[in-house]
């Protein structure tokens, strides 16, 4: 399919605008990451607790920092979910350098949210933040008591039933109202008093719990900073042996120009640096290099063809020839990408970004950055080649020139 026929844009004469482009990027990001003291890691690498939490109203940020910086040990950093405010949400984090911390903080962090909004002092289970064991425990006595009779299958069922619909959307993990249970199957009128008598219903839903040690943080680290070199040394290795080094040098400095300024502006806009980000960028990295082989690949073709141009103007014949399957490409993988982003909700939202953003540098850097760096390492060699001086003459041969008598025009 060609969405475009026979164009002709001078791409590589516009190269300088988006060479600029990448610089500033590209310094922004790394001035970016010094002044912050670098990279912003989430708990996949520096290891730590970090608790994600929703609450029916938009959360205090500030009373939430005050209780927990009283009772949890370490720095603790509570940020939301920018993007999606409408759901309350907030990450609850702590940074550790003892293992045995982890679970100490994690209990204390729960402990410090039922204080602060629950009702701790009611004796009473908090239906929203109750496990299915918890539930079950709390309620076969009294539902025994109440004259409610069932068999541990149907216990079970219902039990399951109740959780099931405070997790499913647009709950979610909050009940607002004990009412809200009566058109949960098997909850009876009976039912429902019990657990009006026996639970009470928080603001906050613990979504999410992760631990991760120091050590292995660091170990996790350092392996994604060789996967990605790998990745990039094992394809320069490749369009070196495929086409020519200078080829295989321009795409690799390409992707690792695409890396830098993604990560850049990761450090620019505050996000963390987490294992579903690694994945991301490898992931451009090899997007990045197909659309750069395709291009290069092209060129070879045309060199073959078009002898007697200059490689400028095969450069932009075989950018012009193979533009629509860029926009095609590209074009629907960010559309993907972007509503990714929009509705992908928080676990995605960082292998999102950087999607995004890589997608729109890896597009335009096979063009304005891969190859004009094959174009100045040919225009050097040629000019280089124009300045080297014609082979010395042999002596024998110098000797006869000097002999040779001269003409004299009369």
């Amino acid at each position: 399919m060609q969405l475009f026929k026979n164009t002709d844009f001078d791409f590589l004469g516009k190269k300088w605008p988006f060479i600029i482009a990448s610089l500033v990027l590209t310094v922004a990001g790394l001035t970016s990451i010094a002044m912050k003291g670098g990279l912003r890691y989430g708990i996949d690498f520096k290891g730590g607790a970090q608790m994600t939490v929703k609450f029916a109203s938009p959360p205090p940020l500030d009373k939430i920092r005050t209780a927990l910086g009283q009772k949890v040990k370490g720095e603790v950093s509570v940020q939301n979910f920018t993007d999606v405010t409408a759901n309350n949400e907030v990450v609850i984090g702590t940074e550790l350098e003892e293992e045995k911390q982890l679970n100490i903080n994690r209990q204390a962090m729960a402990d410090v949210l039922t204080a602060t909004f629950g009702q701790p002092n009611s004796g009473k289970l908090d239906l929203n933040n109750a496990s299915q064991q918890d539930l079950m425990t709390r309620l076969r006595d009294p539902l025994a008591r109440a004259g409610v009779a069932m068999s541990d299958p149907q216990f079970q069922s219902l039990v399951s039933a109740i959780l099931n619909f405070r997790n499913t959307p647009p709950r979610s993990g909050l009940i607002s109202d004990f009412n809200q249970l009566s058109s949960v199957p098997g909850v009876t009128p009976a039912i429902l008093n019990v657990l009006k008598q026996e639970c009470y219903l928080s603001p906050f839903n613990i979504r999410n719990v992760e631990m991760v040690g120091p050590r292995v943080g660091a170990e996790l680290r350092n392996k994604a900073v060789l996967a990605t070199l790998y990745a990039l040394a094992g394809m320069l290795v490749y369009i070196a042996f495929r086409f020519e080094w200078i080829y295989g040098l321009g795409a690799v400095i390409a992707c690792f120009h695409d890396t830098i300024i993604t990560i850049g502006l990761f450090s620019l806009f505050n996000k963390d640096i987490t294992m579903t980000v690694i994945a991301a960028l490898l992931t451009l990295v090899g997007y990045s290099m197909n659309d750069t082989i395709v291009i290069f690949d092209r060129i070879r073709e045309n060199l073959k063809i078009m002898r007697r141009d200059s490689l400028e103007t095969i450069m932009n014949k075989s950018v012009n020839q193979t533009l629509s399957r860029t926009v095609m490409t590209s074009g629907l993988t960010f559309l993907t990408v972007i509503a990714l982003f929009i509705w992908g909700g928080p676990v995605l939202h960082g292998f999102s970004f950087a999607l995004v953003c890589g997608i729109i540098v890896g597009t335009y850097s096979s063009v304005f950055v891969a190859s004009p760096i094959v174009l100045f390492w040919h225009n050097y060699a040629d000019k280089r080649k124009k300045r080297a001086p014609g082979p010395a003459p042999s002596p024998a041969r110098a000797e006869a020139v000097r002999k040779t008598p001269t003409r004299v025009a009369k």
